[in-house]
């Protein structure tokens, strides 16, 4: 069924937003998923994968397919501000937030300059490497899909008057194979339910079509994202959407002449690419509005540009922020000692020169540390470490060695989003349950979250059949150069 000269197996990772350990064991155990279940069974299970900070869409992928933290490939969040531009950023974080930035900012942000221009050009995506190699690759239904190879993508005239691509048209660098919603069509005559993708049987249709024609190629990366709205209101321990998905993925295994042929040819692999924390139902306890605790400052709209006046941009990502001081009169310690007032401030982190600098709403002391030190953590990087481990959760040994507790790879994580972009800001957690707000900001009461650096959103897993072997670390940075392996092998 596969035509695959140039690599020893073709890799099809199917990326399922915001699924998460217990409910897909849950599912499982309860016979709702029996496809899952065989991959699980006849393969390799890591229920404790380390996803980058903050825990959003496209923040994440960033690192799945660069192999490196926000510092190298710069993709911040969904929500930043680009300090050479003075402008906020904003990938689609909710419609109220969108429409007073600008429809066509936005959607130009998330369908072009994010891959085009935002996204480093010192990294390179598996897709480029691949690409370099003479091996193809298929990208369906990712905002992240930056390859060697120039693709037109089409605007349908209705939606022309919401982009800035008026002729209905644009080049961009993508895949060999490439899928996303309307934009971009592997089958012709299909329409996605979505606009911007494809819902979960659409997505599964497209992988299908590659291996019914025999055209899947080494590497193809798909992502089902279905899932993530539904938690966001019924709670991060819902199932539904798993058994969904999993009856697309019985019908993609069904295509074999049995499932134990299809891990013969291929190898899958399936991962979440973040958590969801469990929010609260009163919205003065657990919604942590940053206007309010900063109203003696001067905080820029959305609806207009940046004023010389302004002194600080708040740019909320569900349960991390980013909070910009643009007065240069104005430090980040007297900002940080302000947010301290609020005790559901779990993490008020800074950089100064080459170290970082924490404090807490909810404990007391500080912590400074930066890379190059006595300290090794359990992925082998080492670390000049002063003063409360406790405001990170860091469990040190007597050798110097460092365990993480609440907040995995917590000293990396929290150092690449300081270093992932120009300007002065101050990086802010939320503690579980607490969901951050800004000006029309999307807040999720008596639903799920995710964002910050928690366990509860850090943790995802990720099921490999087909093949023995698993990364070197769970974590997302080394899922890249563990997916080029397998493929080269």
């Amino acid at each position: 069924m596969n035509n695959n000269t140039q690599w020893r197996k073709p890799v099809i990772l199917l990326n399922i937003d915001s699924l998460m350990p217990e409910p897909l064991e849950r599912a499982v155990q309860t016979g709702k998923a029996p496809a899952l279940q065989f991959l699980m069974e006849n393969g390799n299970y890591i229920s404790n994968m380390v996803s980058s900070f903050p825990t959003m869409s496209v923040t994440i992928d960033s690192t799945l397919l660069t192999g490196t933290y926000a510092d190298k490939h710069h993709i911040p969040g969904l929500n930043w501000f680009d300090h050479s531009r003075k402008e906020i950023i904003n990938y689609g974080t909710g419609f109220r937030e969108t429409f007073r930035l600008g429809l066509k900012r936005t959607s130009h942000n998330m369908l072009y300059r994010l891959n085009n221009e935002q996204l480093s050009s010192e990294v390179s995506t598996i897709y480029e490497d691949l690409a370099d190699m003479g091996i193809p690759s298929a990208s369906i239904n990712s905002f992240v899909y930056r390859g060697n190879t120039p693709t037109r993508m089409h605007v349908p005239r209705l939606l022309s008057t919401l982009t800035r691509f008026e002729d209905g048209e644009w080049t961009t660098k993508g895949t060999s194979i490439f899928s996303l919603g309307v934009f971009s069509k592997l089958r012709t005559r299909s329409f996605p339910t979505q606009i911007a993708a494809g819902n979960y049987k659409y997505t599964a249709r497209e992988l299908r079509y590659l291996i019914r024609k025999n055209k899947l190629p080494g590497f193809t990366f798909c992502i089902f994202q279905d899932m993530d709205t539904r938690i966001h209101f019924k709670g991060p321990t819902d199932i539904k959407v798993i058994t969904k998905i999993d009856q697309e993925i019985q019908k993609t295994l069904n295509l074999y002449p049995s499932w134990q042929e299809a891990l013969n040819q291929n190898i899958w692999m399936v991962i979440g690419d973040n958590g969801h924390s469990a929010t609260g139902t009163n919205y003065r306890k657990y919604i942590i509005d940053l206007r309010k605790i900063l109203k003696n400052f001067r905080i820029a709209r959305l609806e207009r540009p940046v004023q010389k006046k302004d002194q600080l941009v708040l740019c909320v990502n569900q349960r991390m922020a980013y909070i910009y001081v643009l007065n240069d009169n104005l430090t980040l310690s007297a900002i940080a000692e302000q947010l301290k007032n609020d005790q559901r401030i779990d993490i008020i982190a800074w950089k100064e020169k080459d170290s970082v600098h924490v404090v807490s709403g909810m404990k007391k002391g500080t912590l400074s540390y930066c890379p190059n030190g006595e300290y090794t953590d359990m992925y082998k990087q080492t670390w000049r470490i002063e003063g409360n481990p406790e405001l990170l959760d860091l469990h040190v040994k007597e050798d110097k060695e460092v365990l993480y507790g609440n907040y995995p790879d917590a000293l990396a994580r929290v150092y690449s989003a300081l270093h992932s972009h120009s300007g002065r800001f101050i990086v802010v957690n939320a503690k579980p349950g607490c969901d951050f707000k800004a000006q029309s900001t999307p807040f999720h009461l008596s639903g799920a979250a995710h964002g910050s650096l928690h366990k509860q959103e850090s943790l995802v897993p990720l099921v490999i059949a087909g093949t023995r072997s698993r990364p070197t670390y769970p974590r997302f940075v080394d899922m890249k150069s563990f997916i080029l392996k397998e493929i080269q092998q």
